[in-house]
């Protein structure tokens, strides 16, 4: 697709937001585990917040079944 959002981008606004719920975790391990998320054809497949935001559910939301 000629408007996907180029990876490097994808995975540092995939560690922005997941930086807002990882305060205090090292923003070089973030951007490891969102390049982890940008492997998945799924995920990738999302805007990176969404993404972000689907990967952290069980923690946001541990009481919702997958």
């Amino acid at each position: 697709m000629d408007d996907e959002i180029p990876t490097d981008m994808w995975v540092y606004y995939c560690a922005r937001r997941l930086k807002v719920h990882w305060r205090t975790v090292d923003t070089e391990q973030l951007e490891e585990l969102a390049a982890d998320l940008a492997c998945d054809a799924h995920l990738r497949g999302l805007s990176p917040q969404a993404a972000a935001a689907l990967f952290l559910e069980p923690v946001t939301h541990p009481d919702r079944t997958v």
